[in-house]
């Protein structure tokens, strides 16, 4: 392994600082989309941008906008279309594409859990904050947003496949 240089005790104070936020908030954010919806993080997600948008985008558009691996969000889509909250269909543009539509009851699940969803993300994250560091944490936050987003979406990679023998971490294969 290649030796690394350490990062600066703010740089690792500020790192942590952040992670433990983001774990904090999104538990929170968690917990208030099961009560409320019945829905987890991921399939807010996944609906918030459907209804921000025209209603519809493809599976690759909604792949790189939440972040999420390919077969974790054919997953999630599939829970969704089940529960009814959206629609999974050939692009019309596009063969090779999906496209994901967002139903009514879709659009209904986004309206019943926003409101809690608003509260947490206020009473948490903004409430501590002045006007002037909110400019500041949205300045930084973009800038930092924007550095990891100019790298090719994960939906550009080629997907990997494993030829050889598949073994678990930290086991020994047995040669009996």
């Amino acid at each position: 392994m290649a030796k690394t240089d350490a990062l600066a005790p703010e740089q690792l104070g500020t790192y942590f600082a952040l992670m433990e936020a983001v774990s904090l908030l999104q538990h929170a954010v968690e917990q208030q989309l099961r009560a409320d919806g019945d829905i987890s993080y991921v399939q807010f997600q996944l609906l918030a941008r459907l209804a921000d948008s025209d209603g519809r985008l493809t599976m690759t558009e909604l792949a790189d906008g939440v972040v999420y691996s390919r077969s974790g969000l054919t997953h999630q889509a599939a829970l969704l279309e089940k529960a009814g909250l959206i629609t999974r269909g050939p692009s019309p543009d596009d063969q090779r594409a999906t496209l994901v539509t967002i139903t009514d009851a879709g659009l209904t699940r986004v309206s019943t859990v926003l409101p809690g969803h608003i509260q947490v993300a206020r009473r948490l994250l903004f409430d501590p904050l002045s006007d002037q560091d909110l400019y500041a944490l949205g300045d930084i936050m973009t800038r930092v947003r924007d550095h990891m987003r100019a790298q090719p979406p994960r939906s550009a990679a080629p997907r990997t496949r494993h030829t050889g023998p598949r073994t678990v971490r930290g086991a020994e294969a047995s040669t009996d």
